[in-house]
């Protein structure tokens, strides 16, 4: 099922991997409602006016992809687009409901080690951990958050990297090979969202 989408990312930087996302979206790119290399550079509007072009693009959407790109914290836009993605706006007497929220880490240099840490449990098992310092805290805030929380190793108490987070995280690569896989994901959270996480829903 095609769901609408908006992405969040650090232009600078993350420009090249956004527009890998939406080509990755093949058909159901139309669906996609944020901005693309023909939209209107709004780089000396002011902030009122940026913030509602961005609200208009955001608002009918229920899913957000957030580029997890280096920099991403020195973005004057990216937390604040998280918040109103998350919380409930009333329009015209109609209510937008929480989007579902994936991260994408962006690769660089040729890898994820920038941000994420792969290691071996005693008991064998493999599981990564990632750099809270890098991201805003309400990324790190809506991790971890399943309630009530189900392990998926109860040996080490690990959790399972798309339903033991209302934000997961997942690698460019793999998110490009397979999107709908991760946007039925958030989506399917989302739907969820009241009963199954406690959701941070500011900044």
């Amino acid at each position: 099922m095609s769901h609408k989408t908006f992405i969040s990312y650090k232009y600078s930087e993350a420009q090249t991997l956004r527009d890998d996302i939406i080509t990755a979206l093949g058909d159901d790119a139309t669906y996609y409602k944020g901005e693309t290399s023909d939209s209107p550079d709004l780089t000396d509007t002011k902030t009122e006016n940026i913030r509602k072009n961005l609200a208009d693009m955001m608002y009918d959407t229920s899913v957000t992809i957030v580029i997890i790109s280096p920099n991403i914290k020195k973005s004057k836009w990216i937390d604040w687009e998280i918040e109103y993605c998350l919380k409930n706006y009333t329009r015209k007497g109609r209510t937008a409901q929480t989007n579902g929220v994936v991260g994408v880490i962006m690769k660089q240099n040729g890898g994820y080690s920038w941000f994420k840490n792969t290691h071996t449990n005693d008991d064998g098992c493999q599981s990564s951990s990632y750099e809270a310092s890098k991201v805003y805290d309400i990324i790190n805030n809506n991790r971890f958050n399943q309630n009530p929380q189900k392990y998926h190793c109860s040996t080490c108490k690990t959790f399972d990297a798309l339903t033991g987070s209302y934000i997961s995280y997942v690698e460019e690569e793999t998110f490009l090979a397979n999107p709908q896989k991760y946007i039925d994901n958030a989506y399917d959270k989302s739907e969820n969202s009241a009963s199954g996480y406690d959701i941070t829903k500011s900044r």
